[in-house]
């Protein structure tokens, strides 16, 4: 049975073909999205600025519940939306500790100015970390700045000179008390007591060094520190530095901060590397698992259906005396001879696939720079092992009928095709449909994430459904999308009663099509439908007749205050967006949030936000109120005046009251709080822009142009659709992540749509043969598998959209309280990419089979 398993495959290499191509993006797929866990699992970035530093101290860039007790206890984690920081006084209590040297406070906010590139504020004492010196003047004191020297070259001052700066509090004059530059010096290294090199001078270079209490001030968050760098005394080791500061740190009040040392100062200096982790794990484990479940089940397909195609073989094999285990046998041979190099071969692509996709998220800032693809041989393994254990129960299960069967009936068996699916496909088929029913009906009570948690998986069930009844699927779909054919010439009756008599050949090309439209048409118009739905609700809930924004890192938060000075202005709104997590079902999820200056009870001049419940003026500036979009709202199972559990952008929890629910949280912001209660809690302290509403009869052109002329550093001055810009801005990466699984998914089972069609119709030159030798001529051959290709792509896009449909109405009236909303690019597209498939991929083979029978072509003439 072996030297037959190697003869079929030498011999006949197109009927394995189609199986090799099916296995070889299987495992492309399959590498590539565990490359993405393993990476979202061991990512790490090396420390540079505290790469001199051997133990530094930081908050928990995550925050974390338990539900539960004992044995049934049960944690969750998610990583926090901003800057998380530790008390500038633990400073002083780490440096009291043996072994330690100095702990030095570093805190950093962005800087601004008309004439210099962007700036890092810092505090003087941070000077140390960086072996940044004064090489002119001397250090800052009150109401002056100490700049690199390059930094004074490029903006023409020097000692003595002044320089106005914008920072969070505002635009002010600074005197240059002095110049720095950066040497290098030696910190504490490795265990061996060895030195590091400093940072280099470029990241000294970009900084503007102010005293230690006016850093403090400027930063927007006074009292807090981004991170501690602590250096040990003399003939102190890193271990025994770390473990003087965990017990130091661990005595302190309020949340315990965490002790960095080696590669983990990276997470201290890159704290968005924990949601950039949450997000490569996230892309590899959940996408993964139905990218890799998809992946099987193309293979099982392919397999099935190339074992299908040699019925004949099988039955001959039958009649001449071979045993069921024998067939079998043959059956697994061919598996472990085509599977292994397949697999192999699709490793290269999905290591590049991977380190694409990561290239990718770097780029859009939602992975540090420095994290790098990590490769291994788990995901090698796993992707060659998956395709081979999929072709071996494929091809075991293919095969267990028709190895059964007497060798009388499988003749018989294989010259006319089943109608009707086996019992156990029956049963499991329904039984996947059912469990899609179920799910949509779930993800129809639910609202928020909860409900788009469970897109995929119905998307699933129904595909899986699909796949188990294919044939009566194909059947019905041939008998109704057929009656029009019926009615043409001789190659549309030709393709109606081929599509009847052959549901099981049809029900293989139709799935992977049906694939194609309800995994994309999900992917992409929940997509489309968010994007929809929250321009809707910023067209109609932003009614500021100005806003102003800015190209740097913000508004300073005195520009509401001076915006409202300006003639022909009645009133602006500060709005700092930033975000927060909220508890519901024993998980944490993330919104995000508004923090707006100003009376609460003017807001309705600049947003309208669609009140429901309760009123906007009971928000009071303490934190100890909020008021939260309604679907959030049903998602956290909290009402007016209840108390809703949130940690704000850098970790601090809170349980404000809730005081308002409304209507536009998608577009505008799902939780709104005052400015004072949330601007110490987010990653800078600007404004993100600045409503301005005018004075009835006012020059909006005129009031615009002295709004541009309040000073602020790249202030822009715009309508509303400059919010709709910064809303838009936020949904872009969520938008190209669903496009990228779209793609990925897509276009793997578009390879698998093609690459089956292109099997069935090489599959019938005997039918070819005899068709042309009965008379139809080469037209009607051609024109008969391009209606029978249209026919397939009809019914797959009209099933694929039904499901897409029932997977969405449940999903978007969850997401955003309304209808789905299908882009009509999105719509025409899957329509296109499937026909054209459908085409090509039956037209092109039909040719060949064509050229390949010239005794049949003879003996009928055109």
């Amino acid at each position: 049975m072996n030297g037959l398993a190697r003869a079929s495959v030498r011999f006949r290499p197109a009927s394995f073909v189609g199986t090799f191509v099916a296995l070889l993006f299987a495992s492309a797929v399959i590498t590539a999205c565990g490359s993405m866990l393993q990476t979202g699992i061991t990512a790490h970035v090396k420390p540079v600025r505290y790469a001199a530093t051997p133990v530094v101290v930081a908050a928990d860039p995550s925050a974390r519940i338990t539900t539960g007790h004992g044995d049934d206890a049960d944690s969750d984690a998610a990583s926090l939306p901003d800057q998380p920081r530790v008390d500038t006084a633990l400073a002083d209590r780490i440096a009291r500790a043996p072994g330690v040297s100095a702990a030095v406070p570093d805190t950093a906010f962005p800087v601004q100015s008309k004439t210099l590139p962007p700036l890092t504020g810092r505090d003087w004492s941070a000077h140390a970390i960086d072996a940044s010196t004064v090489v002119r003047g001397r250090a800052p004191g009150t109401g002056e700045v100490a700049l690199s020297a390059a930094t004074a070259r490029a903006a023409h001052v020097g000692v003595g000179d002044t320089l106005t700066l914008t920072t969070p509090t505002g635009a002010t004059t600074y005197k240059v008390s002095g110049l720095t530059d950066t040497e290098t010096s030696t910190g504490a290294g490795a265990k061996d007591g060895t030195r590091a090199s400093a940072t280099t001078s470029a990241t000294a270079g970009a900084s503007a060094y102010f005293a230690d209490p006016v850093a403090d001030r400027l930063s927007g968050h006074p009292g807090r520190t981004d991170a501690i760098a602590v250096l040990p005394a003399k003939g102190v080791s890193t271990d025994e530095l770390a473990r003087q500061v965990e017990a130091a740190v661990k005595g302190a009040p309020g949340d315990p901060a965490k002790v960095r040392t080696g590669d983990g100062r990276g997470l201290a200096e890159h704290p968005e590397l924990a949601e950039g982790k949450e997000m490569l794990t996230a892309i590899g484990a959940s996408f993964g698992g139905i990218a890799t479940a998809t992946a099987v089940f193309v293979v099982m397909g392919t397999v099935a259906l190339a074992i299908g195609q040699r019925g004949r073989e099988i039955a001959l094999l039958r009649a001449v005396g071979a045993t069921p285990r024998q067939i079998r046998r043959t059956v697994a041979t061919e598996a472990m001879l085509v599977a292994p190099i397949a697999g192999a071969a699709g490793i290269l692509p999905g290591v590049a696939l991977a380190r694409w996709w990561v290239r990718q998220l770097v780029h859009r800032d939602a992975v540090p720079a420095g994290v790098t693809l990590s490769t291994g041989w788990i995901p090698m393994v796993s992707a060659v092992g998956a395709g081979l254990l999929a072709a071996l129960a494929a091809g075991y299960l293919a095969a267990r009928r028709p190895s059964k069967a007497r060798p009388s009936q499988a003749l018989g068996e294989a010259a006319v095709e089943r109608r009707r699916p086996g019992v156990i496909r029956t049963v499991l088929g329904a039984a996947a449909v059912a469990g899609g029913c179920v799910l949509a009906a779930v993800a129809a009570h639910t609202t928020g994430e909860d409900a788009a948690n469970v897109a995929l998986g119905i998307v699933f069930c129904f595909m899986v459904g699909v796949a188990f009844l294919g044939p009566v699927v194909a059947w019905a779909a041939a008998a109704l999308l057929g009656l029009p054919l019926r009615a043409g010439g001789a190659a549309s009756q030709l393709a109606a009663a081929n599509s009847r008599a052959n549901a099981r050949r049809l029900a293989s090309a139709i799935t992977p099509i049906v694939l194609v439209t309800a995994f994309c048409g999900t992917l992409l118009c929940m997509q489309g439908s968010l994007k929809h739905e929250a321009a809707h609700q910023i067209e109609d809930g932003v009614v500021a007749d100005q806003v102003l924004g800015s190209s740097g890192a913000g508004v300073p938060a005195d520009t509401a205050q001076r915006a409202a000075k300006v003639p022909g202005v009645d009133g602006a709104v500060g709005v700092l967006r930033t975000g927060a997590l909220y508890r519901a079902s024993g998980s944490l999820n993330s919104a995000s949030l508004l923090g707006v200056s100003g009376d609460p009870g003017k807001l309705p001049d600049v947003l309208q936000l669609g009140v429901k419940t309760g009123s906007l003026s009971a928000l009071t500036g303490d934190g100890r109120t909020v008021a939260v979009d309604s679907l959030l709202a049903g998602t956290a199972k909290v009402k007016v005046g209840d108390r809703i559990p949130l940690w704000l952008g850098d970790g601090t929890r809170v349980r404000p009251t809730v005081v308002a629910t409304y209507e536009r949280g998608l577009g505008i912001g799902q939780l709104l709080m005052p400015r004072a209660a949330v601007a110490d809690h987010a990653r800078t302290a600007y404004d993100t822009q600045v409503l301005v509403h005018d004075a009835p009869g006012a020059d909006r052109t005129a009031v615009a142009r002295d709004l541009s002329r309040l000073g602020v550093a790249g202030l822009t001055v715009t309508d509303r659709a400059g919010y709709r810009q910064q809303a838009d801005k936020e949904l872009e990466l969520n938008a190209w992540a669903n496009s990228v699984m779209a793609a990925v998914l897509g276009g793997f089972a578009a390879v698998a749509a093609a690459n089956t069609l292109v099997m069935t119709v090489l599959d019938r030159r005997r039918e070819v043969a005899l068709l042309r030798l009965a008379g139809t001529t080469r037209r009607q051959v051609l024109g008969m598998v391009r209606l029978e290709a249209l026919l397939v792509a009809a019914a797959g896009l009209l099933i694929g959209g039904a499901i897409a449909w029932i997977t969405l109405v449940p999903i978007a009236r969850g997401l955003t309280g309304a209808s789905p909303y299908i882009p009509p690019g999105t719509a025409l597209g899957l329509a296109g990419a499937a026909t054209v498939i459908g085409l090509l991929s039956t037209a092109l083979p039909a040719r060949a089979l064509l050229r390949a029978n010239p005794a049949a072509a003879g003996a009928a003439r055109e």
